[in-house]
C-alpha cells in the first residue's frame, strides 16, 4: 500500500514563523556569500595584475583575526591612472573599494565592504529578498522545501 502525505509549504511572505526560516537558512546555507568573496578576490587579483604588484591575501565574508591583504611592489603611476568609478578591473563594485583603499595606503580597509555585504546577505532583510526573488518554499518548521 502506498502512503500519501501532504506537506504544507509556504513562501517567505506567507510563512507563519519567518524567524524559523531565517534560522534554518543560517544553519544550513553557509555558501550564500561565496559569490561576494569570489568577486572581491577577483578584483584584488585584477588590481595586482593591472599595477604589476605582488598580492598575498586571506579574506572571508565575516571578520576574522587571520584576515590580511598585502599588495607590494606595484607601479604607483599605474595605480594613480586608475579611475575606480570606471570599474576598470572586473566591472564589479569591489573594483572601486580595492582601488580606493590602496590609493589611501590601506588596502585592508576594503575588507569592511566585503564584511558589510556578508552582514546584509545573512540579515533578515537579505534572506527575505533571497527567498522572494527565488520563490523558495519552506515547511512549517522553517526547513527548505524543494
Amino acid at each position: 500500500m502506498i502512503k500519501q502525505e501532504t506537506i504544507q509549504a509556504y513562501t517567505i511572505d506567507q510563512h507563519p514563523d519567518k524567524e524559523a526560516v531565517y534560522s534554518w537558512i543560517r544553519d544550513n546555507w553557509h555558501d550564500l556569500g561565496d559569490f561576494a568573496v569570489n568577486d572581491f578576490i577577483e578584483s584584488l587579483k585584477a588590481l595586482a595584475n593591472e599595477i604589476d604588484g605582488n598580492l598575498d591575501y586571506s579574506v572571508g565574508l565575516f571578520p576574522d583575526r587571520g584576515e590580511s591583504i598585502s599588495l607590494t611592489g606595484y607601479d604607483d603611476e599605474k595605480l594613480k591612472a586608475l579611475n575606480p568609478d570606471d570599474l576598470p578591473l572586473t566591472s564589479v563594485i569591489y573594483d572601486i573599494y580595492v582601488i580606493q583603499a590602496l590609493k589611501e595606503f590601506n588596502i585592508e580597509n576594503s575588507l569592511s565592504f566585503l564584511h558589510d555585504e556578508g552582514e546584509y546577505i545573512y540579515s533578515d532583510e537579505g534572506l527575505e529578498e533571497l527567498c522572494e526573488s527565488n520563490e523558495y518554499y519552506f515547511t512549517e518548521d522553517g526547513a527548505f522545501h524543494s
